[in-house]
């Protein structure tokens, strides 16, 4: 069964996996790409797909993003198998990892194994190379402190994104430039860590062995504290996640206090790409720091 898979694509996929496609399934895969599961002489892989104007360079960041995560030995990410761009699509390819169910002890090795990744450094914020986060560009120039960073990268061209659509006022941005001379002394001053940048529910999974996998990374060297606060956004994971991490390399005292802070980034994301319904949650945050 081929969905409506390119006959090109098709033939480019056979010709890196070096084997034939037997299937090709539709699979869930996010809101942005095409995903499907295929089925090959050579076992099962998946397939994500896409027609936008930058697919080629979200894919090709995608994959470097996998890579970083993979050399730092600390989770199990999925392998990148190939790219390509044929018929108006580009694709990545990537080993396919059975799901499993979570064992006993699943969310503490998650948790240490989080802390693991986080101890990659780099000298300085940033990343060699832009990325995205979802379909949203996602700049990485490099900074030396974190507020620098955070301000420049991070927040600033949400800012100015959520202002040209209307879903932000100036009444918003002049608060944002009250809380950026505030930063220094809101953020413990840490290491450049290595995160996923990404980290919510559908980012992650178990594989079969009920190891804990990473996919969908917006990677950079940035707060390590922007991973735990992403995955406390949406509900937030199991707590012997959390105390797991804790155990491994605990935080400053007061993280509790600015998570709100590291949130705001992921919530103005949610503004530009979804609309305003999250901008109360942004002018909420910035009231209770500026």
């Amino acid at each position: 069964m081929f969905f409506d898979l390119p006959p090109s694509v098709i033939l480019q996929c056979s010709d890196i996996l070096d084997a034939g496609i037997l299937t090709a399934q539709l699979t869930s895969g996010g809101d942005i790409n095409q995903a499907c599961l295929l089925e090959t002489t050579r076992g099962k892989f998946f397939l994500k797909m896409n027609t936008g104007t930058a697919a080629g360079r979200m894919f090709a960041t995608e994959a470097k993003g996998l890579q970083l995560l993979a050399k730092s030995g600390a989770l199990r990410v999925p392998e990148v198998i190939g790219l390509g761009q044929n018929a108006g699509h580009a694709f990545l390819l990537l080993e396919y990892l059975e799901p499993g169910y979570r064992p006993p002890g699943f969310w503490e090795e998650f948790g240490a194994a989080l802390a693991a990744l986080h101890r990659s450094s780099a000298p300085r914020f940033g990343l060699d190379q832009d990325n995205f986060i979802g379909s949203l560009p996602q700049s990485n120039a490099r900074h030396d402190n974190w507020p620098s960073f955070f301000t420049s990268e991070r927040l600033q061209p949400q800012v100015v994104l959520a202002l040209h659509g209307q879903q932000l006022i100036t009444a918003d941005a002049q608060n944002f430039e009250r809380l950026y001379k505030k930063l220094p002394e809101i953020c413990p001053e840490e290491p450049p860590a290595l995160i996923h940048g990404d980290l919510w529910s559908g980012n992650f999974m178990c594989d079969t062995h009920g190891n804990p996998v990473l996919f969908d990374p917006a990677v950079s060297y940035s707060h390590r504290e922007m991973d735990l606060a992403m995955s406390r956004l949406f509900g937030g994971f199991d707590r012997q996640f959390y105390r797991s991490y804790e155990e491994a390399w605990p935080l400053a005292p007061g993280f509790g206090q600015r998570l709100p802070v590291y949130q705001l980034y992921y919530l103005l994301v949610h503004v530009n790409l979804f609309g305003g319904s999250y901008a109360g949650s942004v002018r909420s945050i910035l009231q209770q720091f500026v």
